[in-house]
């Protein structure tokens, strides 16, 4: 079995409160009816976010370790476990939004109940490998979710007519619409995934060797502009440019442009996009985002390029520092890189290949052993982290993924080509 990746040490009692408080601090904008309603089968209800996340500690490290911990209510295992078949049975989720109860101010104090109980695991515990481990594991968990509560309460606020919006954001002001550039690079043989130094998921593992042919990667997200080029020129409506499963998608669908974006009634040569602070207008420089693999795969090849591998992305981004533009809670929007190359933030990058095990990947033993692995088939990877993304939760090496009809994520696209 792989070693597990080291935590990175420090006080992990410090960064707990720190991301716990960030995930309530996510949810305050929210009435208690916004946090229960799930607008569609992916989207799962603040309240669930807030409570799975403290089902996780509750289930991974407290029922095994404190002694004489006693569950807040032994209901909560069934409502709130998302996919863990050996911890049992769980509550449908596509029916998540069907429950009013237990109600956001219940899962708050279920939330206070887990942390109360955490704090004293890790004033006697923390140096415990086990604990650190799984508490590390935890922490990044719950990041993930962090950004979850914002793809899902953003699709749930734009079914609302009334242009209902979780805040309000700053847009980023930008400096204009960059010329593409490339960067190239000569390829042979590299080595891509996590090296053990620092935290990383289990499908980050084993470092490996790949080989690459010669290749250039563009210099920045294709942006709104590029893509406003694209729906003129017929995007949408030329069969030849889309995969089959993708063009039975957007003709049943019916996309004619990205998630969100829609033309006014009294400006109908304005593209509006709605964002997490209401509706807007669409700004060319900005990063696309919410767009399918299918509508990803479909603009490569009407520029004339590709999409990157991800080995190829990573190799290219490791060449620069794992910084850009992650989560502000004052903006909540892609703004883009204004000067040079930027590989991280704004919009997770698709990439062309398929979610896999890397050459000598083995799942841990046992219920943690289901975080990844189980969901390694009919999937795409994507790079490089989101405007929605808490800081520090990024690495060259971060291994996202989505299936490939996907959009209701914060996702965009980089272009790439052979040289």
């Amino acid at each position: 079995m792989q070693a597990r990746p080291t935590h990175p040490g420090g006080d992990i009692r410090a960064r707990f409160d720190a991301v716990r408080g960030a995930t309530e601090r996510l949810a305050s904008p929210l009435s208690p009816e916004d946090q229960t309603v799930q607008s569609m089968p992916d989207v799962s209800p603040t309240k669930w976010h807030r409570g799975h996340t403290s089902w996780f500690f509750e289930t991974f490290l407290l029922e095994s370790f404190l002694a004489g911990y006693g569950d807040y209510d032994p209901g909560f295992s069934f409502i709130f476990n998302s996919y863990y078949e050996t911890v049992g049975p769980r509550y449908a989720r596509p029916e998540r939004g069907l429950l009013s109860r237990p109600g956001a101010a219940e899962v708050g104090r279920y939330r206070a109940h887990v942390d109360q109980a955490m704090e004293k695991l890790l004033d006697h515990m923390a140096e415990d490998a086990d604990v650190g481990f799984l508490t590390e594991l935890g922490i990044h968990h719950e990041q993930q979710h962090q950004e979850l509560v914002l793809m899902d309460i953003k699709h749930v606020l734009s079914r609302n007519p009334a242009d209902a919006a979780y805040g309000e954001i700053a847009r980023g002001a930008g400096s204009g619409r960059r010329k593409l550039g490339w960067l190239g690079y000569e390829g042979g043989v590299e080595e891509i995934g996590h090296a053990g130094a620092g935290f990383a998921f289990d499908n980050e593992t084993p470092r490996h060797l790949v080989l690459l042919a010669p290749f250039e990667l563009a210099d920045r997200p294709v942006s709104c502009g590029d893509w406003i080029e694209f729906i003129e020129d017929g995007g949408y409506s030329r069969p030849d440019l889309w995969l089959s499963e993708g063009w039975a998608d957007i003709q049943h669908g019916a996309w004619t442009a990205p998630m969100y974006w829609s033309r006014p009634p009294d400006a109908p040569a304005e593209w509006s996009v709605f964002t997490l602070g209401g509706h807007h207008n669409v700004v060319p420089h900005e990063p696309v985002c919410h767009v399918s693999y299918y509508e990803a795969d479909a603009y490569a090849r009407w520029a004339g390029c590709r999409l990157p591998t991800e080995a190829e992305w990573e190799v290219a981004a490791a060449g620069f520092e794992a910084v850009g533009n992650t989560f502000d809670e004052a903006i909540c929007h892609p703004v883009g890189a204004e000067d040079g190359p930027g590989f991280y933030g704004d919009v997770w990058e698709w990439t062309s290949s398929s979610y896999a095990p890397y050459p000598g990947f083995r799942p841990a033993a046992g219920s943690i052993g289901e975080y990844n692995g189980k969901f390694m088939v009919n999937q795409y990877v994507l790079r490089g982290g989101s405007f929605a993304t808490p800081g520090g939760h990024i690495r060259p090496t971060y291994r996202n993924f989505f299936p490939a009809s996907a959009r209701w994520a914060f996702n965009g696209l980089r272009l790439a080509r052979d040289l």
